[in-house]
């Protein structure tokens, strides 16, 4: 009997470390993604005889977000069998992003505290804006981005910042200035990168909390709700946040662009990597091309003087949507679209069926997808593995304690 419940104790307390770290690690190591990944992958085989249960009772309920998961895989190995050029490595993303559907069976089969998650996630903004302001101020670094660049590092900071906002359903009274240090944490590494791309996504999330209202109830939720918005106002008076510069900047590039004057600026080349990719789309719209022929077409689109020769300096196309387009077509931004959209849906879902703390996950989802859709405006968020696994590892983290959550309620 007692090494049983010892075995519990100790089961417990890897899972509820495992969920900690995952958030913590993601921006002050380089290892911190595989390492969790891994071990949620080698829980949810050692906890399957409970796990697998559970999900096939949640099926019908989770079943478009698999789907939606399940047909980004089956795309990318369609690619691989029928594309020239296509390569092995293209199927790392869809594979392991699949694969983090192991979260979801490893949190019902050991039913963790959602605090474990929180906590890990207001340390983790905590750590990267500690580590992303050393690097800004300590180091003088102009655009920092801690071991990562400095838009991914910006734009993940903050949504670690936004999902603590909807922890805060879980944190009850003056325990709420938790979480609230979190969202500020997140709100000032975001600063600290000098990162514009997440601006929308500030906007997206204050509409999204307003219509949420019991997140903001109580004199402490407001203020720590004004000190953020002082925060934000105030960097553009603060010359040492670089604020200033950034919007004065993106104001003088877009008059430039539009005046025809230099169009090598940050924000000129977006505009050029955006029109070369529209008229990419153009040639195969339903079903993309791949990597090599879109290299040769953007070469001769240079070579017709179409779009300027900076645009092959590039690996992408700083536009999600675009970015789709060009390699997948209609097809496969629907596929992608869906990997947006469904989960929304579910989340949203489980936030009008939830009530009090039990919101908490699906507000954070909700909070999650906008963030990545917002961040895909200007920039490729998709891009990298770290970014990738952050998105489906703590989407099938948060499906899991939503559903969890519903069994709680049964």
């Amino acid at each position: 009997m007692n090494n049983t419940l010892a075995k519990s104790n100790a089961s417990t307390l890897l899972i509820h470390s495992l969920i900690f770290l995952f958030p913590f690690l993601l921006l002050i190591t380089n290892f911190g993604v595989g390492l969790c990944s891994f071990a949620f992958l080698l829980a949810a085989i050692v906890y399957r005889r409970q796990g697998w249960p559970a999900l096939v009772r949640h099926l019908t309920e989770i079943r478009g977000v698999l789907i939606a998961f399940g047909a980004l895989l089956l795309l990318a190995l369609a690619w691989l069998a029928l594309r020239d050029g296509a390569r092995v490595r293209d199927l790392e993303k869809p594979v392991r992003m699949f694969a983090a559907v192991s979260v979801t069976l490893t949190v019902l089969a050991c039913r963790p505290s959602r605090k474990a998650l929180w906590w890990g996630l207001i340390a983790g903004a905590c750590a990267g804006c500690v580590f992303i302001a050393w690097q800004r101020w300590g180091m003088g670094v102009e655009r920092p981005g801690g071991l990562i660049n400095s838009i991914t590092f910006g734009d993940i900071v903050l949504c670690m910042g936004l999902m603590c906002l909807a922890a805060m359903l879980d944190f009850p009274g003056r325990s709420a200035v938790w979480p609230g240090l979190g969202a500020l944490a997140g709100l000032t590494g975001s600063i600290a990168t000098g990162t514009r791309g997440g601006w929308f996504a500030i906007v997206l999330a204050v509409l999204l909390l307003v219509r949420h209202g019991q997140v903001l109830r109580g004199r402490l939720r407001k203020g720590l709700a004004l000190l953020a918005l002082a925060l934000l106002v105030g960097s553009y008076f603060i010359p040492q946040t670089g604020a200033r510069q950034r919007i004065d900047q993106g104001i003088s590039d877009v008059k430039q662009y539009v005046g025809g004057g230099e169009t090598y600026t940050s924000v000129g080349i977006r505009f050029e990597l955006w029109r070369s990719a529209v008229r990419v789309i153009g040639m195969h719209p339903l079903l993309g091309a791949g990597a090599p022929q879109v290299k040769a077409e953007m070469k001769q689109l240079v070579a017709q003087g179409q779009v300027h020769p900076f645009v092959l300096e590039f690996e992408h196309f700083h536009n999600d949507i675009l970015q789709v387009l060009v390699f997948g077509g209609v097809l496969g931004l629907a596929v992608w679209g869906a990997t947006l959209v469904l989960p929304f849906l579910f989340f949203r879902r489980q936030l009008k069926q939830s009530k009090g703390g039990q919101a908490a996950p699906g507000l954070a989802g909700m909070l999650l997808v906008l963030c990545y859709f917002s961040f895909g405006l200007t920039e490729v968020i998709f891009w990298s593995i770290r970014s990738n696994m952050f998105y489906a590892m703590m989407l099938f983290l948060l499906a899991g304690l939503c559903l969890d959550g519903r069994e709680e309620r049964t």
